[in-house]
């Protein structure tokens, strides 16, 4: 039993504790965002370092290796958008009554920057893992580009816990983007998908030898499986999820700072120590 625990509860933790110190830095004063910034990258390439080091491992050990690495390459591109670095060339908020394909497109805009990181990040994993025995990085990655993607444009299109307190307020202009509203026709499409595969990973994890690295390998997959699917419930159940990362919102609020305002925040989107935003959900 153990041999499930362990990585679901690793993986839970990590998740839990990443989103509230993501949430608690990008909520920090603006001159702490560079060094944030720069620690952040660092972490994130030892991480692929890392990740290249042991693609060879299919061990225990090399699945969270491999699940450590993927949570880092993560955080980064959280950190980066929420920090206002790699947003996208939009940074300004929707106006009054825009609707439809525009809206889209304007909100295309907003994080255009951010996504493409995330498939460049992603491409560079598959590159580091192709034809070895441990990828699991690379799934992880991928299970949290494709929850990140559902959740946003679950918000886009509306639900009606929209969590506008998680964002910082140098990002105050993506609200413009959350449209709340008691249901859209994505949303049970999104769950119904998550679930089945949850559940197909979940049978994987049974089937596999007690103490393999695919035991513990399916185990990660099918936590982060099932975290989205309860990343998607908390859009729409009345639940108090801000809750679970109270600690990490204590920064957001507790200041301004008159001598940056959201524009001249974003205008460091493309500031040179970025080399190339989200979770619940919160880009």
């Amino acid at each position: 039993m153990l041999d499930y625990v362990l990585p679901a509860v690793y993986a839970l933790f990590l998740w839990w504790f990443g989103t509230g110190a993501v949430l608690f830095l990008d909520g920090l004063p603006s001159v702490t965002f560079r060094k944030t910034m720069v620690v952040a990258t660092a972490v994130f390439a030892a991480s692929m370092l890392g990740l290249a080091a042991t693609a060879g491992e299919a061990s225990v050990a090399g699945a969270y290796a491999a699940f450590t690495f993927a949570f880092f390459a993560w955080a980064w591109q959280e950190i980066s958008f929420y920090l206002g670095y790699v947003t996208g060339p939009r940074r300004h908020a929707c106006p009054e009554g825009c609707r439809g394909w525009v809206h889209l497109g304007h909100g295309i805009q907003v994080t255009l920057y951010h996504e493409i990181k995330i498939l460049v990040t992603g491409a560079v994993m598959w590159w580091l893992t192709a034809d070895s025995p441990n990828q699991l990085a690379f799934w992880c990655f991928v299970i949290l580009w494709s929850m990140h993607q559902s959740a946003k444009l679950n918000v886009f299109l509306g639900v009606p816990n929209l969590s506008e307190d998680f964002l910082p307020d140098h990002l105050s202009f993506l609200r413009s983007f959350l449209t709340r509203r008691p249901m859209n026709l994505l949303f049970p499409v999104s769950v119904t998908v998550t679930t089945v595969a949850a559940a197909w990973v979940i049978g994987l994890a049974a089937a596999a030898e007690a103490g393999s690295f695919d035991l513990a390998a399916y185990t990660f997959l099918a936590t982060l499986l099932v975290v989205g699917v309860l990343e998607h419930w908390f859009l729409v159940l009345p639940l108090p999820t801000s809750a679970l990362w109270e600690w990490g919102l204590k920064t957001h609020g507790s200041h301004h700072d008159k001598s940056t305002d959201d524009d001249s925040v974003l205008r460091t989107a493309v500031a040179p120590i970025v080399p190339a935003n989200s979770p619940v959900a919160k880009s």
